[in-house]
């Protein structure tokens, strides 16, 4: 398509991010950035406090597992804190 991916509404404004080309961009911005800092953990001392958190990407990968797990959880908990859709209406 022309102008955008999708087509929209007469009137509808068109945002930057609805065009693939740069979600495409964007992603590949974050894969660099992401390769760039992983090599720089090659070239500072790490002041490792229990012996294995100063191995390599070490803090990389346990935030992401703990984003994993809090994704997680946050899914469970709404089973129990979910409300129907006419709760406030009543």
């Amino acid at each position: 398509m022309a102008e955008s991916d999708h087509p929209r509404p007469p009137g509808e404004k068109e945002y930057w991010l609805d065009r693939s080309a740069n979600v495409t961009k964007v992603f590949w911005a974050v894969v660099v950035v992401s390769g760039v800092l992983a090599l720089l953990d090659f070239f500072y001392h790490k002041h490792a406090e229990l012996g294995f958190d100063g191995s390599f990407g070490f803090h990389g990968w346990y935030g992401f597992v703990c984003c994993v797990f809090l994704v997680l959880a946050a899914k469970e908990l709404r089973k129990l804190l979910k409300r129907d859709e006419d709760y406030y209406d009543r």
